[in-house]
């Protein structure tokens, strides 16, 4: 039975080429809001650290009704570190809108999110978006996703995609540059044609895969997915085929499809739905609910393993507990425990260590967004160097290797390459776009790249851009120099006086400024030199009854650099910690006392 009242469709592409922008245009003119309803932008992405970083960073529905059809629209994250978001969401779909920038093309991140749509045999909608930037380059681009297909693998049928050239921000879609069209009618028009009706597995048995979690305080944990096959309404008694084999029994309560932004209570749904389901306790990602007497389970959801890991534990510092409303390792378990029931692509696992936990994620910034809601949710903790995960096939050691494709200006393409050449990156390809700039594709480690970004902003004058993503497995590539300098310590507990600072500020960069409290092996700066240095940052100027016939000399300090939680991260070494509380970030040694370094 196929469905032709209904379509699902994902959004995808890189970071930043305008997928969230363009659903904001679709909702508006599919009459899902009113014409005098006052709007933000980029209204799908409704957590903080989204609207922050211009980033889509959870994968969220909503659906739309153009003329007699419900189209379902999954917004997916753009960069690679939320990948599993993107292939869990994959599932739910029968096709994808394929965004790219009409001057940039595509980058790593179009290749990672296109190949998971062709592994599910996706058909696919090519979007040119952004045509009215003058440096757009429209025709080029289609050659360079046509390349890009075949790369891939695409069959015959993939490879015929249609293709729309867009300026989202203005809600236009053309199916030609030239078409005079001032609205989004032609990709409506499009999808209707181009993606196909959901169609059944079975006719009665029904299947239901379960691909995002809620929560509610009222309902408690609700699953939202796809029904493939069958009937479901409130009141039924269902099956939940659990990941490890089990069957359960329970009863649905309440039932919810997607109306625009909001959750509409029905009493039933059929296959084709995008629906969300209350009074399942217990329920994770990947599992079915099934028929209660015939019970069949759908193939699981999986993922791309982690390739980065961090360590994290409670806060130990002398500061520990001033800032924060969780601060023991109970709540952050927890904590972490929850998000990788909701995220797909995180694993927490024990350590040697009493209350430590190894968490891995697809990526130093997957981490770094989860440390940062936490921090914001009041937790307070520590977190290790970032570190790869590695494998051994045959005997040889394996580490990921990253995809990294480089834009900047032509006279920065020595500093580049002879940055990356030292964290064993090998260039395998430079195109010229003209213009003053260069592309350049590199192969680099993983760990090569855990504290290169504040580098290469540094040494392109903040005019390069870099992307990545993991490509493959190989051999272990040697060792990789770690920080070239030494950190600045502190030996003694108290407040940082401008004095110390001033006598201090030629031997490093300096992180803290007059007033900050400090405690034994705190780090307060970097060291001009190779080696550790401990430092006395609270020294006062002795006061005496001689004055100097000249005016005393002014302090004047340097600006300290008051690093991001990812600046933090890049910056330490393995015998170092990030401490991590509501109001500050503090750099450590894991041994505080100097004797015990």
């Amino acid at each position: 039975m196929k469905r032709e009242d209904i379509r699902n469709i994902a959004i995808i592409a890189h970071v930043d080429h305008g997928k969230t922008t363009l659903v904001d245009a679709m909702l508006r003119q599919s009459g899902t809001f009113r014409d005098n309803e006052r709007l933000t932008e980029r209204v799908m992405d409704n957590m903080d650290l989204e609207r922050e970083r211009g980033i889509t960073i959870m994968a969220k529905n909503t659906a739309i009704h153009y003329g007699p059809v419900k189209i379902n629209i999954v917004d997916t994250p753009g960069h690679s570190d939320f990948g599993g978001e993107v292939e869990r969401v994959l599932k739910m779909v029968d096709g994808v809108m394929l965004l790219v920038d009409a001057s940039e093309g595509p980058l790593p991140q179009t290749r990672f999110v296109l190949r998971k749509a062709l592994e599910q045999n996706l058909p696919a909608i090519v979007i040119i978006n952004k045509i009215d930037r003058s440096d757009a380059r429209p025709q080029e681009v289609v050659n360079e996703i046509y390349d890009l297909f075949i790369d891939l693998g695409a069959g015959e049928a993939q490879i015929a995609f249609p293709i729309l050239y867009a300026v989202g921000k203005r809600g236009v879609a053309k199916r030609s540059p030239e078409d005079p069209s001032e609205d989004l009618r032609p990709l409506f028009e499009q999808i209707l044609e181009s993606i196909p009706a959901p169609r059944a597995i079975h006719e009665d048995r029904l299947q239901v895969l379960v691909t995002m979690l809620d929560y509610n305080d009222y309902m408690g944990r609700i699953a939202i997915g796809r029904i493939f096959s069958g009937k479901i309404a409130v009141g039924d008694t269902v099956s939940v085929c659990k990941l490890d084999g089990a069957i359960e029994k329970t009863r649905i309560t309440k039932l919810f499809s997607f109306d625009g932004l909001k959750q509409r209570a029905v009493e039933s749904a059929s296959a084709g739905d995008i629906i969300a389901l209350a009074g399942i306790e217990g329920i994770y990602i990947g599992e079915t609910v099934a028929d209660a007497e015939d019970p069949v389970r759908l193939p699981p959801i999986r993922v791309d393993e982690p390739t980065i890991s961090m360590v994290f534990q409670a806060n130990t510092s002398p500061l520990a507990g001033r800032e924060g409303k969780f601060v023991t390792s109970r709540h952050i378990r927890a904590r972490l425990e929850k998000e990788a029931l909701g995220n797909v692509a995180i694993r927490v696992t024990d350590t040697d260590m009493v209350d430590s936990f190894k968490v891995s994620g697809r990526g130093e910034l997957q981490l770094a967004i989860l440390i940062e809601m936490m921090r914001r949710e009041e937790y307070e903790l520590q977190v290790s160097k970032p570190q790869v995960i590695t494998r051994t096939v045959d005997g040889v050691l394996m580490e990921p290797i990253e995809q990294v494709v480089v834009d900047c200006p032509e006279n920065f393409i020595g500093v580049v390459t002879e940055a990356l050449g030292r964290r064993k990156g090998k260039l395998s390809k430079i195109v010229d776009h003209g213009a003053g700039r260069v592309r350049m594709d590199f192969e680099v480690p993983s760990r090569g790249l855990i504290g290169f970004r504040s580098d290469f902003l540094t040494d392109t004058k903040g005019t390069g851009l870099l992307n990545s993503m993991f490509l493959r497995w190989g051999p272990w590539m040697g060792e990789i120099a770690n920080r070239v300098n030494g950190a600045l310590v502190a030996d003694r507990a108290g407040r940082a006086t401008g004095y110390a600072l001033y006598n201090l500020q030629e031997r490093g960069a300096l992180f803290v400024r007059p007033g900050t409290e400090v405690y034994e092996g705190m780090i307060i700066g970097e060291n001009a030199r190779t080696v550790d240095l401990d430092v006395n940052v609270t020294k006062e100027k002795k006061l005496t009854n001689m004055r100097a016939s000249t005016a005393d000399e002014a302090i004047r300090l340097i600006p300290f650099r008051d690093l991001s939680l990812e600046q933090a991260l890049e910056f330490i070494n393995d015998d170092e910690l990030v401490e991590i509380t509501p109001k500050k970030i503090r750099l450590r040694k894991k041994a505080l006392s100097v004797h015990d370094r």
